[in-house]
Formats: structure tokens, C-alpha cells, sequence
């Protein structure tokens, strides 16, 4: 018996797959709990339309993140903070600083979360940032950090 299903169910299957069951286990176990509906014409209809907007709206987030990503190339973000002797700051500039920064000098919507600079930055100098927009799409900016 081919079924819809409703929620992740172990060992069966993902949310929104089209599987195929045993009768008694669709009947006895699925079907009562809501994990499932049967796979009728409207349903695989509904099943269908559901597939084609996830699958447009996941093209227009990746569309989204090419444009941020196109727009963030090649850009360089200066960062000023309070220096000691040498060059060294005080403190050091992590992830959500240099977000901020990315925001504020570019306008583009960036979330911290997304910004990875590996170790927090300590020195004066130029590191490279990597931003993850999208899951197949990655940008580098330049950070460049000046004393005050």
C-alpha cells in the first residue's frame, strides 16, 4: 500500500516521502497515529504541488545567496579596535564582531552564524572570512583590522 507521510517515522522514512508499506502496518499503525495518509489521487495530487513549490522555493534561496555572494566578493571590511604594544589587541575580534561589521559596511543581510573566521583574531593585520550563505554557496570577504 503506497502512503504519504506525515512525520519522520524510525526506520521508515522522512516527512513528505511517497512510500510504499505493508497493508496491515499502513492500516493498523500509520493511518490511526496520523503518521501517514493514503496515497490517493488527491493526495499524490496535493504530494505533487507541495514537491514543486519546495523545489522553487529552494532555487530561490540559492538565487538569493549567489546575489549576496556576488555582492560580497571582492569586498574588503576594516575593522578598528583598541591596540596594545606590537600590534596586539585588547580582547580579540570574534565571528559576531566581524558580522557586524559585514552588515554595517555592506548592507547586506549576513547572520553571525554564517561568518567563520577559524580562530578569533588577536593581531592588526588582514584575515579572510568565510561566509556560508547557502549550502552550495560560500563567499570570502577580506577583514582588515586597523588600530585606533
Amino acid at each position: 500500500m503506497k502512503v504519504i507521510l506525515l512525520a519522520d517515522v524510525k526506520s521508515v522514512g522522512k516527512k513528505g516521502q511517497l512510500i510504499n508499506v505493508s497493508e496491515g502496518y499502513a492500516k493498523n499503525f500509520l493511518l490511526p497515529r496520523n503518521l501517514a495518509a493514503e496515497a490517493t489521487k488527491a493526495n499524490l495530487n496535493e504530494y505533487e504541488l507541495k514537491q514543486k513549490s519546495e523545489a522553487r522555493r529552494a532555487q530561490e534561496e540559492l538565487e538569493q545567496a549567489q546575489q549576496i555572494a556576488d555582492a560580497l566578493k571582492d569586498q574588503t571590511v576594516t575593522i578598528t579596535v583598541k591596540t596594545g604594544g606590537n600590534g596586539k589587541l585588547f580582547g580579540s575580534v570574534t565571528n559576531k564582531e566581524v558580522a557586524e561589521a559585514i552588515v554595517a559596511q555592506t548592507k547586506l543581510p549576513i547572520d553571525k552564524k554564517k561568518v567563520s573566521i577559524g580562530d578569533p583574531i588577536k593581531m592588526v593585520g588582514t584575515r579572510t572570512a568565510v561566509v556560508r550563505l547557502h549550502p552550495k554557496v560560500t563567499a570570502e570577504v577580506t577583514i582588515k583590522i586597523v588600530e585606533a
